[in-house]
């Protein structure tokens, strides 16, 4: 009752301000307490890392990693930070960030606003023990070398986290989206991984891509992205089909519901094109939906707009609730039901 209270009252407010509340209440300690959900059934491993759970939060709610220690306490299994860049941007002009009530969706078009890598970097540095962090790299927004960008964020902040998401799929920055091209691509990840290579620990590094890929582009990427050690599908999308609500026509990038086919979509198509394991993001907000994902051939999922809706307890209800999913079918494990509804959605 207290949280559906505090949403309504989130709800009244512009959509950035009550953003900007809810990270202030979580760090004020208003947020869950319980740390993550798990079990034999929901622990995974994933690219060499031991997830408790398969559920995880998306880059975007905790830009700037303020808030690390109040989200390992919320009942994620993992959690990603940022997108951080090497020099702070203050993003695109305001405002940039709409609730789409009617359809259970958001529209933003921050543009990678941070406060950059060193002050992130030495947050990071403090982060909580025990829990599984890590930060989404971008590049700015006036970079000549944006390659150098994406290279320098995982130079200085691996060392402080377990991985590292490269996002070449953001709508918010012209001419992002290019470096998913295959030749651009591997470029880019080459200089990645030689980065990486040279950390005192090496971390995985996961790719983050677009929903707005046409079967061609999809294969490429895939033959492309071979070097990395997870791929994450997907990104916010610029298509704007069937939307209801007043703010449907803002530009920028569309999550939340009207993602959720679309991106499985993708995500299936993924799981046919490549060996390496996939986390599913898009449009999750309740346990079947986590359920399919991982049925649609993920490994782990990610959710953050169904926060919006549903409040900051909502992973460990889908925890508890997908454990019971996989009971019911007769998966004695999570990797027991990755991709075993694969053909519904080719």
């Amino acid at each position: 009752m207290i949280e559906r209270a505090a949403l309504a009252v989130l709800h009244r407010l512009d959509p950035e301000r009550a953003h900007t509340l809810a990270l202030a209440a979580l760090r004020a300690g208003l947020g869950p307490r319980t740390g993550p959900v798990t079990s034999p059934r929901l622990a995974i491993r994933l690219a060499g890392l031991d997830l408790p759970n398969p559920i995880g939060l998306a880059a975007g709610f905790d830009k700037n990693a303020t808030a690390l220690g109040a989200i390992a306490r919320c009942g994620f299994g993992f959690f990603e930070a940022g997108a951080v860049t090497p020099h702070p941007q203050a993003g695109n002009p305001r405002p940039r960030l709409f609730r789409l009530t009617e359809d259970r969706g958001a529209i933003n078009r921050y543009g990678f606003a941070n406060e950059g890598l060193e002050i992130v970097a030495d947050r990071l540095s403090r982060r909580p023990a025990g829990a599984v962090i890590g930060i989404n790299v971008g590049a700015n927004k006036d970079s000549p070398d944006r390659a150098a960008d994406f290279a320098r964020v995982i130079e200085t902040c691996g060392p402080h986290v377990d991985f590292a998401t490269v996002n070449v799929s953001s709508p918010n920055t012209e001419r992002l989206r290019d470096l998913q091209g295959a030749e651009a691509l591997s470029a880019l990840l080459g200089r990645v991984l030689a980065t990486r290579d040279a950390l005192p620990r090496q971390i995985p590094i996961f790719l983050k891509i677009a929903p707005d890929l046409d079967a061609q582009a999809l294969e490429e990427l895939a033959t492309a992205a071979a070097g990395v050690d997870a791929i994450i599908a997907t990104n916010t999308t610029v298509a704007r089909d069937g939307l209801g609500s007043p703010h449907g026509h803002e530009a920028g990038g569309l999550s939340g519901q009207p993602l959720f086919e679309r991106s499985t979509r993708i995500l299936a198509r993924l799981s046919t094109l490549t060996d390496l394991p996939l986390i599913g993001v898009g449009g999750v907000a309740t346990a079947e939906q986590a359920y399919a994902k991982i049925r649609a051939g993920a490994s782990a999922v990610q959710l953050y707009t169904a926060l919006v809706f549903d409040g900051i307890g909502l992973p460990g209800r889908i925890a508890h609730g997908l454990e019971a999913l996989l009971a019911r079918d007769g998966f004695a494990h999570i990797a027991d039901a990755i991709g075993t509804d694969r053909d519904r959605w080719l």
